[in-house]
């Protein structure tokens, strides 16, 4: 399965704080598949807090998301998914 890439951009009013970033890591955790967002020229491991966390994604932040395995096609789908509603936060 090739790498598979597309941009997202996070929509929610205060972009991607503490509970969205912990949402985006457990849902990508859920997957065996290599997943890395970047934002800019920063590249972060999507399934660690920490990492996600030093994106500082605000509101209308475009990220690029990345997944390369067997499951990329569902976890693209699911990480694009809840960017795209917001974390269900509005």
């Amino acid at each position: 399965m090739p790498l598979i890439e597309q941009q997202v951009t996070v929509i929610n009013k205060f972009g991607l704080h503490a509970r969205p970033a912990m949402k985006f890591v457990e849902t990508a955790n859920k997957f065996s598949c290599s997943i890395d967002v970047s934002k800019g020229t920063l590249k972060v491991d999507a399934k660690s807090i920490m990492a996600v966390m030093r994106l500082a994604a605000t509101q209308n932040t475009v990220l690029t998301i990345l997944v390369d395995g067997e499951d990329a096609e569902e976890a693209m789908e699911a990480l694009t998914t809840l960017i795209e509603s917001g974390f269900d936060e509005e």
